[in-house]
């Protein structure tokens, strides 16, 4: 089910979601009691040579912050992926074109000027896809933080990828 509301020219949307009851909550909540030390894991794409030259170019110009959480890059090193707190907000560009594009009732998100695709995902977390991009950028919100934020995390992202990535549809 969409949770998001649709509102003209929002700065923004807001993701609400609700968290789990029982044992399922417990289990679920269990990856953010693991100490500083641990680091999510991102699969690495395998762009082509151009995109990958535009996602490094992206990855120089991400914030140190998003949403007020500390970068802190997931397994295995790339240049092609990004990571912010704990539980870890996800970037990864370069990713092929996404299934859900050739959906016609996918759900979209303008946020600060920047079409996203938007995907609920188990357990609460979202993933957005930049549509109208050379290089497909994917960042996925953990629960917790779709929960206390929503997508006001994408904002601190839009400028890095709207100087990086130009606008043309990706292959």
């Amino acid at each position: 089910m969409n949770s998001f509301r649709h509102r003209p020219r929002p700065r923004a949307l807001r993701v609400r979601s609700f968290a789990c009851a029982g044992v399922a909550g417990l289990l679920f909540l269990a990856p953010a009691c693991s100490s500083a030390d641990d680091r999510a894991e991102a699969a690495v794409p395998s762009p082509d040579e151009e995109v990958a030259g535009l996602c490094r170019d992206l990855d120089e110009a991400l914030p140190g912050k998003v949403d007020g959480r500390d970068r802190t890059d997931p397994e295995p090193a790339s240049d092609l992926t990004a990571g912010w707190g704990s539980p870890a907000i996800i970037l990864r560009c370069g990713i092929p074109r996404p299934a859900v594009m050739s959906d016609p009732d996918q759900v979209t998100a303008e946020i600060d000027g920047m079409v996203w695709v938007v995907e609920e995902l188990d357990g609460g977390a979202y993933r957005f896809t930049t549509g109208l991009r050379r290089a497909y950028v994917e960042v996925t919100l953990p629960a917790e933080v779709a929960e206390e934020t929503g997508s006001f995390a994408l904002v601190d992202l839009v400028p890095a990828i709207e100087r990086t990535i130009p606008e043309e549809l990706a292959d």
